[in-house]
């Protein structure tokens, strides 16, 4: 039925990643961007699920983690989903600065719109979210528990696989595995889908 569509193009985009990472960290300026334009997207549409609704100030964060990765460039070790759940971590960080610097407690509210061109229907982790408009997606993930709405950001928004995911999030992959299963089982209960699970990580966050 082509369910292995998905995870190969996410295999090919990650070998992609990987080359222009390694190829910027030799000073490829054009190869940093490459690496950028596959990032961006999903890092900005985690960031907006951890310090809200106001799209200015997750650009912001995106910003200054971008500085940050651009500093550590050279420490990073590892291929390209690695330097997926590497990047994800630093904006992680940036977040909870910023956070604390609104004296806010973090809280996943909302999603990327652009976020939302999902992949194919057999994707079982997209469904719920593809099944409904943006304003109920926002409102859906902004009722989930923070650990379930943040596990599912990083799996289905950023693309991370379960251990990458946990290591974002410093919990054993088990954990994170169960946060997402049962954040996505109650976006599809609440969507009135069947057998809504976690089916892997997800690609909103690609650049087509």
């Amino acid at each position: 039925m082509g369910q292995g569509g998905e995870p190969r193009r996410a295999k090919a985009r990650d070998e992609e990643l990987g080359r222009a990472v390694a190829a910027a960290q030799e000073g490829d300026e054009a190869a940093f961007a490459v690496a950028y334009r596959l990032v961006q997207p999903g890092l900005v549409g985690y960031l907006r699920g951890l310090v809200g609704t106001d799209g200015e100030a997750a650009e912001d964060v995106a910003a200054e983690a971008w500085l940050e990765i651009a500093r550590d460039l050279g420490r990073f070790r590892g291929d390209g989903a690695g330097f997926r759940g590497w990047t994800a971590t630093i904006a992680r960080h940036r977040a909870f600065d910023h956070l604390r610097r609104q004296k806010a407690r973090p809280r996943p509210t909302t999603l990327e719109q652009d976020l939302l061109e999902l992949p194919g229907p057999h994707s079982t982790s997209a469904a719920a979210l593809e099944a409904v408009s943006t304003e109920r997606v926002l409102a859906l993930v902004a009722t989930l528990p923070r650990d379930q709405a943040e596990a599912v950001l990083l799996r289905v928004v950023v693309g991370l696989d379960g251990p990458a995911a946990a290591r974002v999030l410093g919990k054993r992959p088990g954990a994170v595995r169960t946060a997402a299963h049962r954040g996505l089982k109650k976006l599809g209960e609440r969507l009135g889908l069947d057998g809504v699970t976690d089916g892997g990580p997800g690609t909103l966050g690609e650049s087509r």
